[in-house]
């Protein structure tokens, strides 16, 4: 695997432009589309990823750097709940200037803090190492969420093409 540090600092510092992307070019109420009941829209991925970059990973960097423990965060009781009315391009803008600040916040972070430990509330004893791990594979999963429940509509309309989406229908995996 290449170096996590530069893996971190490159593929946070793409999300808020594949966001930006993906809400130019949808419609606000594709974006606002639950894939089916129970199921977060595009919309309410974006604001969980808002979430925790307001609350979590960036404040557990700095609670390894200074020694601390964590807690835990509960996305439906800690998370902020997306309402009827939303201003999608303040969203990502807002996105965009925070995870600037991530990455700037990275970049203060060297090899030697990788292996630094700190204890999570839920999961016990864990490294900084394994935390930016997590946080990757957090961010692009909550963005390919967005992106699949994006797709519902598309894949429905398929016509005789939907059997080559099976891995992404809602539907069909609910048969």
């Amino acid at each position: 695997m290449p170096e996590i540090l530069s893996q971190a600092r490159a593929l946070l510092a793409v999300a808020p432009g594949r966001w930006r992307a993906l809400v130019d070019a949808a419609d606000p109420a594709l974006l606002a589309r639950r894939p089916a009941p129970g199921e977060w829209s595009a919309l309410e991925c974006l604001q969980h990823l808002l979430d925790t970059e307001d609350h979590v990973f960036p404040f557990r960097v700095r609670a390894f750097l200074a020694g601390e423990d964590f807690p835990g965060f509960d996305p439906d009781a800690q998370g902020t709940l997306v309402g009827a009315v939303v201003d999608v391009d303040a969203m990502v803008a807002r996105f965009e200037r925070e995870r600037s600040a991530t990455v700037e916040l990275l970049a203060g972070v060297v090899d030697a803090d990788l292996e630094r430990t700190a204890r999570h509330a839920e999961l016990g004893i864990v490294t900084l190492d394994e935390m930016l791990h997590a946080w990757i594979a957090h961010d692009l999963g909550h963005t390919v969420q967005a992106e699949r429940a994006l797709m519902q509509p598309f894949i429905v309309g398929s016509g005789p093409w939907r059997s080559y989406f099976v891995d992404h229908d809602v539907e069909a995996k609910k048969g």
